[in-house]
């Protein structure tokens, strides 16, 4: 999917974002023109403004299946990013937050080892996020 097709991914510039701030957390985010620019922008400050919150939910919610000093950074932007979308997005179905950010993901990652276990981990956090947040 490394392509310019997955350049404009809406989930994949939702990564990219995400990841540069987190590099450099006092620059400007822009959002350059894009179809889904509105979607694009409510997800990455949605994800950064309620950073804390997501964090405590992962906490306590992946706690056996996340290892934060041997997860990847691009792997936890990821689950923060769906765990955005899980909570506060409900109008998008779980199968395609999931479907999309696993495909997203392979824009990041190469490892279908790590493709599984984010599949296993968006699986399992789908199924508390909603239920405790409607």
């Amino acid at each position: 999917m490394k392509s310019a097709e997955s350049l404009q991914n809406p989930r994949v510039i939702i990564i990219q974002k995400l990841y540069s701030n987190h590099l450099n957390k006092d620059s400007e985010i822009v959002f350059p023109k894009h179809r889904y620019k509105k979607f694009i922008k409510d997800v990455v400050n949605g994800t950064i403004e309620r950073k804390e919150l997501i964090q405590n939910f992962m906490d306590k919610e992946l706690k056996e299946d996340i290892n934060k000093n041997r997860t990847g950074l691009i792997t936890l932007l990821i689950v923060m990013a769906a765990l955005y979308e899980f909570m506060y997005m409900h109008k998008i179905p779980i199968n395609v937050v999931i479907s999309e950010y696993l495909k997203a993901s392979t824009f990041f990652v190469e490892d279908s080892q790590k493709k599984n276990f984010l599949n296993a981990i968006l699986d399992k956090v789908s199924k508390v996020s909603r239920v405790k947040n409607e």
